[in-house]
């Protein structure tokens, strides 16, 4: 019975039909296109596209499709304390002059290699006119800065507790030399309108902004009127520039000078300082001030992203004879700008480490190098120490690879 209605329905269905053909004179047309080629190209219907036309034509609203994102890369470095003791002046005498470079050639192509490079000026270069020295009330030769820009050193910090050694007239001989050297500096200002300028580096299509503040300057007052000259620690301020620099750059980068001398953990007034720099928005924090190093961390932002934090780099090149004082390294980060439509993505990734050593003997033959290149003779036990610091710098972030 069903078979047989199945075969009523397809002879009621040519029977229709042919009475509509006898109506339109009996002209059959060919069938129609699916989709019609009004809906757009046979290339549309393949990319799920149709053109503006048919939009019109159909009254039909299509998806906008998402813009392809646009993926911009940079690397951010950053080394410790550059503090020129006394004998570090006598060895890079030659005649009237200095010559840094033999110090830091070994660690050269591994500052020049990141897009921008920070290091901590610790000792002011404040030049011959105000007599050089070391230790307690330091300053140093401008060759100093001549050496940081030959080695591959864009930004350079100036606050620090020696920041004062030389009064206004030694930061200010300072900044002149920066200026004429090209590099970028922060942390200290010549003058009020010098406080209010944000540093802004770009590179790749990212824009980077560097703060820096200090928790004193060894008991010597600011002179009276003159706050620019070094930026403290002062959380209202640091809030208001954070909130500037977010607004004019990507990342923003914060160096703080803070901590406790020669301890190599971080104690609790650090950690909730840099959480509360974390919540202002920043996205990089360098620790400088103890001398030796202090492992990095990852820290959740109330802005929503992950603030990377070390510290403290340690020193990079001072005379100071216990090992752990002479192990410094290079802070490597890679910075990742994601830009989809009007939405921008920044993340700081994939950290890397690069320990380095101050080989000297005798109070001279100042040298850098890198951790795996130093023997036995230069420092008993040294793959020992290299595995104890491995160790140390990735304890709260295990996945810390070592630069080579």
């Amino acid at each position: 019975m069903e078979k047989r209605w199945r075969q009523y329905g397809r002879l009621s269905g040519l029977i229709f039909c042919f009475v509509l053909l006898l109506a339109a004179g009996c002209q059959a047309a060919e069938p129609p296109a699916w989709p019609p080629e009004s809906a757009g190209s046979a290339e549309n219907r393949e990319n799920g596209t149709v053109s503006d036309e048919s939009e019109r034509k159909t009254g039909q609203q299509v998806p906008a499709q998402d813009p392809e994102p646009v993926v911009q890369l940079a690397t951010l470095a950053a080394v410790g304390d550059v503090l020129l003791h006394r004998s570090i002046l006598r060895d890079a005498a030659v005649g009237d002059t200095f010559d840094f470079r033999k110090m830091f050639a070994p660690v050269k192509p591994f500052l020049e290699r990141a897009d921008i490079t920070v290091a901590n000026q610790e000792s002011v270069m404040g030049g011959r006119e105000l007599g050089l020295s070391g230790y307690p009330m330091f300053n140093s030769p401008f060759e100093i800065g001549d050496t940081l820009k030959w080695a591959g050193v864009d930004v350079v910090v100036m606050a620090n507790n020696h920041i004062l050694d030389r009064g206004e007239k030694g930061i200010k001989n300072a900044i002149a030399r920066w200026e004429q050297l090209g590099l970028e500096y922060v942390g200290a200002n010549k003058d009020a309108a010098d406080r209010e300028r944000l540093r802004l580096l770009e590179r790749n299509g990212i824009v980077f902004s560097f703060l820096a503040y200090t928790y004193g300057t060894n008991g010597i007052p600011v002179p009276e009127g003159k706050a620019h000259l070094v930026d403290v620690i002062d959380r209202r301020r640091m809030q208001e520039d954070i909130a500037r620099a977010r607004t004019q750059s990507d990342v923003v980068v914060v160096n703080l000078h803070f901590g406790n001398e020669y301890e190599r953990m971080p104690n609790d007034e650090q950690r909730e300082l840099v959480q509360f720099v974390a919540d202002q928005g920043a996205h990089v924090i360098l620790g400088h001030h103890p001398h030796v190093l202090q492992p990095v961390e990852i820290v959740a932002s109330a802005m929503g992203h992950e603030t990377f934090v070390v510290y403290s780099l340690g020193n990079f090149l001072a005379a100071q004879d216990q090992v752990w004082r002479q192990l410094g390294g290079i802070l490597q980060l890679e910075v990742e700008k994601t830009v989809r439509g009007e939405a921008v993505d920044v993340r700081v990734h994939s950290p890397a480490f690069l320990p380095t050593y101050i080989h000297f003997k005798n109070w001279r033959g100042y040298i850098v190098l890198p951790l795996s290149e130093v023997t036995d003779d230069q420092l008993p036990g040294v793959r020992r120490y290299e595995d104890e610091l491995r160790r140390h710098m990735g304890q709260y972030v295990p996945r810390l690879r070592w630069l080579d």
